[in-house]
C-alpha cells in the first residue's frame, strides 16, 4: 500500500494527478467525437500545430494557453478554407498545414535562445511541474468543453452519423463542425501543460478508441474513456515517481497500451466463444 501512498504524498504529485484528471475529462469528451468521425489525423495535426502559437506567446509575454488556442483556431480555419476552395482532399490540406505549422514553430524556437529550458516542457509537457494557477486555467477550459458538449450533443451526434439528415433537420452541420474544431482546440490547450503538445494526441485518441471496443453508445464511450484515461494518468504518474520516467510520456504510453490489451482480450474472447460454439454444434 505504501507503494501507492508514497507516490502521491508530495504536493507536486497531487497537482500532477489533478491536472492529469482534468485533462482526461476534456480529451475524452472531445476525443470521442474525433474517433467516431475519423478525424484522428486532424487531432494529431492540431496538437502539433499549436507550437508556433505557444512559442510566439512566450516570446511576446502572453499566456501560452492563449497562443495555443489562437494557433489551433487558425489552423482549423485554414483546413476548412483549403478544403472548401480547392479540389484538394481534407487529409492533404491537413498534412500540408501540419508540416507548415510545425515548421514555423521549430523556426521560431530555433531563433530564440530563451527556449533552451522551455522546449522540452513545450513538446513533452511538465506534469510534475504544473502549478495551482495552471490547474485553475485547465479547469476553466474543461468546464467550457463539458458545457459545450452537453449543449451541442444532438448536433454533434447527427453530424457524426448522418450529416445529410443533420442538414435536413436544420442543425447546420458546418457550424457544428466549426464548433467541434473549436472544442478540439480547447481540449488541446487544456492538456498541453500536463502532457505536452506531442503527447496530447495519446489521451485525445487512445482512451476513446479503447472505449469504443467495449461499448457502442456515444455517452457510454465518453464515460468509459474517462475511466481508461484516469487509469492511464494514475499508473503513468505512479511509474514516473518510482522509476524516474517522463510523466507525460508514461501516461500517454499507458493509454495506448490499454488499447492493445483490450483489443487482444476481445480477440481471445471471440476465439473462445467461436470454439465453444463449434463444439456445441458438433454435439
Amino acid at each position: 500500500m505504501s507503494f501507492f501512498i508514497d507516490a502521491f504524498e508530495p504536493a507536486f504529485m497531487q497537482r500532477a494527478l489533478i491536472g492529469g484528471l482534468i485533462a482526461v475529462i476534456a480529451t475524452s469528451l472531445v476525443g470521442t467525437w474525433i474517433v467516431l468521425r475519423g478525424l484522428s489525423f486532424l487531432g494529431d495535426a492540431l496538437a502539433h500545430g499549436v507550437i508556433p502559437g505557444i512559442a510566439l506567446a512566450i516570446l511576446w509575454g502572453f499566456d501560452p494557453a492563449l497562443g495555443a488556442f489562437v494557433a489551433a483556431l487558425i489552423m482549423s480555419g485554414l483546413v476548412t478554407f483549403v478544403s472548401n476552395r480547392t479540389t484538394v482532399r481534407d487529409d492533404t490540406a491537413i498534412g500540408l498545414l501540419f508540416v507548415g505549422m510545425l515548421s514555423l514553430g521549430v523556426v521560431i524556437v530555433s531563433r530564440s535562445k530563451s527556449f533552451s529550458t522551455d522546449l522540452t516542457s513545450l513538446l513533452f509537457g511538465d506534469a510534475l511541474g504544473i502549478s495551482s494557477s495552471d490547474i485553475y486555467k485547465q479547469l476553466i477550459f474543461t468546464i467550457v468543453v463539458v458545457i459545450s458538449t452537453l449543449l451541442l450533443y444532438r448536433p454533434f451526434l447527427a453530424l457524426t452519423f448522418n450529416e445529410f439528415k443533420a442538414q435536413t433537420l436544420g442543425m447546420h452541420p458546418r457550424l457544428a463542425q466549426a464548433a467541434l474544431l473549436a472544442l478540439l482546440s480547447l481540449s488541446i490547450v487544456s492538456s498541453f501543460q500536463t502532457i505536452g503538445t506531442l503527447l496530447v494526441f495519446g489521451l485525445l485518441v487512445a482512451p476513446p478508441a479503447t472505449a469504443s471496443l467495449i461499448v457502442k453508445q456515444v455517452s457510454g464511450i465518453m464515460l468509459v474513456s474517462i475511466l481508461f484515461g484516469t487509469l492511464s494518468v494514475f499508473l503513468g504518474l505512479l511509474v514516473s515517481f518510482h522509476y524516474g520516467t517522463a510523466g507525460g510520456a508514461t501516461m500517454a504510453g499507458f493509454s495506448v497500451l490499454q488499447f492493445f490489451v483490450v483489443l487482444t482480450g476481445r480477440s481471445v474472447l471471440r476465439r473462445i466463444r467461436k470454439t465453444r460454439h463449434e463444439e456445441l454444434s458438433e454435439v
